[in-house]
């Protein structure tokens, strides 16, 4: 077993793999920085897809999130507005909220 765990972390060269190298990478990350850092570069990274997509990205993103989320719950039907909708509806949303901030 020690072998296994060992050669799954290391190439045939005995380098360690990219994944094993991501994984270090991210804990090490986490370990480093708090809360805030990761609300800045997720904030960051919401901005840097905003200017370079537009309101037909988000309306099919909204549309499939709830096509998925309407997959995986179907027998759940409690009068609710289905999560489809709400996919579609958010996507909209946020995407007439990106065209009046371009204004």
């Amino acid at each position: 077993m020690a072998n296994r765990n060992k050669r799954d972390h290391q190439n045939d060269n005995g380098k360690m793999t990219v994944e094993e190298a991501g994984r270090k990478g991210g804990e090490a990350t986490a370990r480093n920085h708090d809360r805030e850092f990761f609300e800045e570069i997720g904030r960051k990274g919401g901005e840097a897809t905003a200017e370079n997509h537009d309101q037909e990205f988000y309306e099919e993103i909204g549309r499939k999130g709830g096509e998925a989320r309407a997959n995986q719950s179907r027998d759940h039907d409690d009068n609710k507005m289905s999560r489809q909708e709400a996919g579609r509806k958010g996507g909209e949303a946020r995407a007439r909220q990106r065209k009046d901030n371009n204004k």
